[in-house]
């Protein structure tokens, strides 16, 4: 290696010895060699940036609009997949076609004018066939540019066709109303709506207050209602008593004309049994024997000789 000569190469051997193999070379030779070899390297490098330069992907749930730089908006919407493009004359435009929400929120005033506050959620999506379209008139934006004004503007019609106490007595059919509404202006935008529901109905102060206080003065009214009819109840109770006392005491009557005084004496007899056996029954109460003078110590024994 001592002796190593520039434009040589140095090889190493089986036998662990370096073989030294001298190269006589031109300067043009170099010099073509050198232009192939970054022709090749330009050439490779090309290819690899031509697939981004010339291909598009178009990903599931989207859509491809392509804009040409000198024809304008193609009709024809790329569906999935991998697409050919000329560089700079074809710009393809990506829109997302699933389903998206979108909550619209709105005060209005209804038919008696009350103030109401509605919140609309929707479903929607673009119709792929008006993609061309929507790129031409309204932008990658639509949603933004046509919902927000299509749904305050069927949601203030309708709601002004009701009472605010119809909108809770029928909401079913106020919410069919406007998802048909909303549905038919949407289409007229390339616009698909898959649905539509009012998630909240909200009213104002003023008019919550009054539905309390009708709900109180319903409530009242039952209660009345319900002691009208217990009073009701009560006098027809009185009346049948009546009629059955009335009845029994005819009874007795004619008992005792039939039957004299025994009918009385009976009574008397069952009486005093009665009270007989309520008095045996007391502590409070004893029996002395007639005729005869007893003295009781009710004072409880004799008083002390100093007093």
């Amino acid at each position: 290696l001592d002796n190593f000569v520039p434009g040589c190469w140095l090889f190493p051997s089986s036998r662990s010895h370096c073989i030294l193999l001298r190269v006589t070379m031109s300067a043009p030779a170099v010099d073509r060699l050198l232009t192939t070899i970054s022709r090749v390297g330009l050439g490779l490098g090309g290819l690899a940036v031509l697939p981004s330069i010339c291909m598009f992907d178009v990903d599931a749930g989207q859509r491809a609009v392509v804009l040409n730089m000198l024809s304008g908006i193609d009709e024809n919407v790329r569906a999935e997949g991998t697409h050919l493009r000329v560089p700079w004359l074809m710009q393809p435009k990506l829109y997302n076609i699933r389903l998206r929400p979108k909550l619209i929120q709105t005060t209005t005033g209804t038919k008696d004018l009350q103030t109401v506050t509605i919140h609309c959620r929707m479903l929607f999506k673009p119709e792929v066939s008006g993609l061309p379209t929507i790129h031409k008139t309204l932008g990658e934006d639509y949603d933004e540019r046509v919902l927000p004004s299509i749904a305050n503007e069927v949601l203030k019609a309708i709601i002004a066709q009701y009472n605010a106490e119809q909108l809770l007595t029928h909401r079913e059919f106020v919410s069919q109303q406007i998802r048909e509404g909303i549905v038919t202006r949407a289409k007229q935008f390339n616009i698909l709506m898959d649905d539509v529901s009012l998630t909240h109905l909200t009213y104002g102060k003023e008019f919550a207050r009054a539905i309390e206080e009708k709900q109180v003065a319903e409530q009242d009214a039952e209660r009345q209602k319900f002691i009208v009819q217990r009073s009701e109840q009560e006098r027809q109770a009185t009346v049948i008593r009546s009629e059955g006392e009335a009845e029994a005491a005819q009874m007795i009557s004619d008992a005792l004309k039939e039957h004299g005084s025994g009918l009385i004496e009976v009574r008397r007899i069952d009486a005093a049994k009665d009270i007989a056996e309520s008095l045996s029954k007391s502590p409070n109460v004893m029996y002395l024997p007639d005729g005869q003078q007893m003295l009781l110590n009710v004072g409880g024994g004799a008083r002390p000789q100093g007093q």
